[in-house]
């Protein structure tokens, strides 16, 4: 049985997230994704969704058999446990995975790490863009002609 591990943060779930776990999936048996620690999270803005409300919500996907939250002190620590045939890494994660590989060899795990490709059938692929889309809309008064009558709007060349 080939088991598959995901990684993320899954804020705001989008297309984009159900892409790489669907590809994901594809590559193995299992899928286990593990869910970034709300504390662990220092490489961009603290998530909006609480960490276990996003692990409820990234196990209830089809394409996940197992969703947990990572370890508060070792990350390592649910990669030994699980056992991992292949890792996957999603488009717009950092990492790369010639150092990941070195970094889970010197803990003794061996496993294939996959970069999953970027989806885009979508505009809305990541929860940052999300939330821009969001405040943008929920301040129309700072895009141009947007509270306006049209047909002043076209006066104006809008």
């Amino acid at each position: 049985m080939t088991r598959v591990v995901a990684t993320g943060t899954f804020d705001i779930l989008h297309p984009g997230h159900l892409w790489y776990l669907h590809e994901s999936a594809k590559l193995g048996d299992e899928l286990f994704v593990i869910i970034a620690r709300d504390v662990n999270i220092r490489h961009k803005p603290r998530p909006v969704i609480p960490e276990e409300q996003r692990r409820v919500m990234v196990e209830a996907l089809k394409p996940v058999t197992h969703a947990i939250l990572g370890d508060l002190e070792d990350m390592f620590r649910p990669i030994r446990e699980i056992k991992p045939d292949i890792i996957t890494l999603g488009c717009n994660q950092l990492f790369d995975p010639e150092t990941i590989r070195a970094s889970l060899e010197k803990q003794g795990i061996i496993t294939e790490i996959v970069r999953i490709s970027q989806y885009s059938d979508s505009p809305f692929t990541s929860s940052r863009g999300i939330v821009r889309e969001i405040v943008q809309r929920s301040h129309p008064q700072d895009r141009p002609g947007e509270n306006e009558n049209p047909d002043r709007r076209e006066e104006k060349g809008y």
